[in-house]
């Protein structure tokens, strides 16, 4: 890709997009904790709070705990958000078997909400902006 995406733009569109969709909205309901999405040396953390995005603070900080993180690269989340990516890109799983990205933290309270995750970081490919 020409350039890496405005992280921290699309990830406030994406919250912004969230309220306005009552199915991932109930998928979520029941969580309410804090993500770290690192986008190359970019720090991201996304408070939860029964599905909604509360806040977006952006810049590494050891102080903010959070419960799982998703950790990859600009050029493959360019890959992955575009409108019908490439095999591999499609999916958070299928960045980690091709080595571009990697998941740590409580992996279960990803997987007890991994349709809810998988759709809200799908959301900047139908093409609409915030």
């Amino acid at each position: 890709m020409s350039s890496a995406p405005n992280v921290l733009s699309t990830l406030e569109m994406i919250a912004a997009r969230l309220d306005d969709m009552p199915h991932l909205l109930r998928m979520g309901s029941l969580f309410s904790e804090t993500v770290l999405i690192e986008i190359d040396a970019e720090c991201y953390y996304l408070t939860f709070h029964r599905g909604h995005i509360e806040s977006i603070a952006h810049g590494r900080n050891r102080k903010t705990p959070w419960r799982f993180a998703i950790r990859t690269d600009a050029e493959a989340l360019s890959r992955f958000w575009q409108k019908l990516p490439a095999p591999g890109f499609h999916d958070i799983f299928g960045l980690v078997k091709l080595g571009r990205a990697s998941i740590d933290g409580d992996i279960l309270s990803l997987v007890k909400n991994l349709r809810f995750f998988k759709e809200i970081l799908a959301i900047p490919r139908d093409g609409q902006t915030a």
